[in-house]
């Protein structure tokens, strides 16, 4: 791979100190974040942790994540590095690049070598004090709250990996991880909620032909998202067949859009039976390989305008991915209609605005790798898998527990009128 696909952290210390004094304000103006709430008890872990090496894992639905984590490292009076995808660097014609590579952000490329980003990991983690923020579902983001997605394979080797340098500079040297979920809760009224909800739902109702009357507030969302689904299945030949329900086509319809993107951009060796993820992160690292210019992909990538189309219908199939229908029936809160409702106004008017809402961030038992370190020597495969599917166990209870804690916005037997 070529070098000058990697780029690497930049600390930039003024950058550093505005961030921290303006982080508020910036959550604010950016992602209408009013503020990020951790408890006291979860702060004590937080700055009992401040002279480790330590690997932060969080979940990864938004992009509002990484200055969420931000705070923590203030909380801490610490700097963080963090792994990002290298497309991510290419955003707003490379400004957003510019700015998380001076806060201590560097590139990988998910599902290739990338050996200088292991590289810059590995001296990052044996670094005294060292600390590194992971997001192991990746990019793209689902947008959804209470779902996590397939962590990307080696996230806990790179903690071992860690380790094993530490311990060559330092034989008592230890690395922790801390497994952190956060939750995001719309902070206005119920009756604002509810009266916000009817009026951008109707917008959209009026734009697609549909009508409120008679329909609770589930039924109105799956309306319009059947509009949209019935839109697709004609743009890419799909004729449905009765009894076929919705989530069934949702998932044609999601590997029809993969599977014609890869022979658009003729990537190799696609399998049309591996499963949704799967298709999806490599048709976006083969998209990324062929952006940054890498010798073995460029020569035979799509062209500019090709690239540009694939990315655009590979978030439209991601958008089909994580729509599920269970998602709104089996508990319709208020954080969960926004979601869809944000990627409705996305998809019908090309863009949507965040209502105010807050961050909270649920920390779990810190893990010491040195524990576990002699049973990974004897299986290395296993004890990493083991350990992947330990820490989205992790999340995923947090997640449960915080799920539970919210009511449905609407009463089951609501039912909207004129």
């Amino acid at each position: 791979m070529s070098n000058n696909s990697f780029i690497p952290p930049k600390l930039n210390y003024p950058l550093l100190w505005f961030t921290d004094f303006s982080l508020p304000f910036l959550l604010k103006t950016v992602h209408n974040i009013d503020s990020v709430d951790i408890s006291e008890e979860d702060r004590s872990v937080i700055k009992s942790l401040r002279k480790e090496r330590l690997i932060i894992l969080s979940n990864h639905p938004t992009t509002q994540e990484p200055p969420v984590v931000y705070t923590l490292a203030n909380m801490m009076s610490s700097r963080f590095h963090y792994m990002a995808s290298r497309e991510v660097f290419d955003w707003g014609s490379g400004f957003v690049g510019e700015f998380i590579q001076s806060i201590g952000a560097y590139s990988v490329i998910a599902g290739a070598s990338d050996k200088e980003s292991l590289k810059a990991t590995r001296e990052i983690l044996s670094s005294e004090g060292g600390k590194l923020v992971l997001f192991p579902e990746g990019e793209p983001t689902s947008g959804l709250n209470d779902t996590l997605l397939p962590f990307q394979p080696g996230v806990a080797q790179l903690g071992f990996w860690g380790l094993e340098d530490s311990l060559k500079k330092d034989p008592d040297a230890k690395l922790y991880v801390l497994p952190i979920f956060i939750k995001y809760r719309m902070n206005q009224t119920r009756d604002w909620l509810q009266k916000d909800l009817d009026r951008s739902l109707s917008v959209l109702e009026n734009r697609m032909g549909l009508t409120k009357l008679g329909k609770d507030i589930v039924h109105r969302f799956l309306s319009i998202g059947k509009k949209l689904v019935e839109k697709e299945e004609r743009e890419y030949g799909i004729v449905p067949e009765e009894g076929q329900d919705f989530d069934y086509r949702l998932g044609k319809l999601r590997h029809t859009i993969l599977d014609n993107i890869s022979l658009k951009i003729d990537l190799p060796k696609f399998d049309q039976k591996e499963n949704a993820i799967l298709k999806l992160r490599k048709i976006l690292s083969y998209l990324e390989l062929s952006a940054i210019g890498v010798e073995s992909v460029k020569e035979k990538g799509p062209n500019p305008e090709v690239a540009k189309w694939a990315r655009k219908a590979a978030q439209k199939a991601y958008d089909y991915i994580t729509m599920e229908t269970t998602y709104l029936t089996s508990h319709p809160t208020a954080e969960r209609l926004y979601e869809w409702l944000y990627r409705y106004e996305q998809e019908i008017f090309g863009e949507t605005k965040m209502r105010p809402h807050i961050a909270k961030i649920k920390v779990a038992k810190p893990v010491l790798l040195n524990q576990v370190y002699e049973d990974y020597k004897k299986d290395k495969r296993g004890m990493i898998q083991s350990l992947t599917n330990q820490f989205k166990e992790t999340l995923e209870e947090i997640m449960s527990n915080e799920n539970r804690k919210i009511d449905p916005l609407f009463d089951a037997d609501y039912k909207f009128h004129g």
